[in-house]
């Protein structure tokens, strides 16, 4: 049992995502800051760690901390996708991916993690400068997601965007911390 609580404070250092219940608009400031402050984080996660330490997983049975940064910008590709599809068409089915395999392309191994750091710079850059814009009813925008079968609306999105930065930004610097990698 202390084995199994082990492993979920590994796996989910910050906790599970809580869906909020309803959209909250004085919650924007923060989730806007989070979600432009998610670049430095990263850049900071992997300031100074050498190939060895990028190829260690974040815990046993998890990914590299490579494939943990490769994952976010995946995952944040994605998200400003999403954001804009539900911005510009009514409820789009999206497309989901299969992040697990996206995480043993041979790409994941091959291209430097600062790629993937700067990825997302650009990708946060537009994707908060399309949330700032945004009204009170494009918030409530949805998109289609099949493999859940619902309509997600753009304000849980961006909760869930700002749970996931956190989320994989604690799995490094925690992992660091451990190892003493500061």
């Amino acid at each position: 049992m202390e084995n199994d609580a082990l492993l979920e404070s590994l796996r989910y250092p910050i906790g599970r995502y809580q869906r909020p219940d309803t959209f909250d608009a004085a919650e924007l400031p923060e989730w806007l800051a989070v979600l432009r402050a998610l670049p430095s984080w990263m850049d900071a996660c992997i300031e100074n760690l050498d190939a060895a330490q990028l190829d260690v997983p974040y815990r046993p049975g998890g990914w590299t901390i490579m494939q943990v940064v490769h994952h976010v910008a995946d995952s944040h590709m994605n998200a400003y996708v999403r954001l804009k599809l539900a911005l510009t068409e009514e409820q789009p089915v999206i497309c989901p991916y299969n992040e697990q395999a996206w995480a043993v392309l041979p790409d994941v191994a091959a291209v430097p993690v600062n790629v993937s750091v700067t990825m997302l710079h650009t990708i946060h850059r537009r994707m908060v400068a399309v949330m700032e814009q945004m009204s009170p009813a494009d918030w409530e925008r949805c998109y289609f997601h099949p493999q859940h079968e619902r309509l997600f609306p753009l304000w849980e999105m961006a909760a869930l965007y700002v749970w996931h930065s956190r989320h994989h930004t604690a799995h490094i610097t925690q992992l660091r911390d451990r190892m003493g990698w500061w």
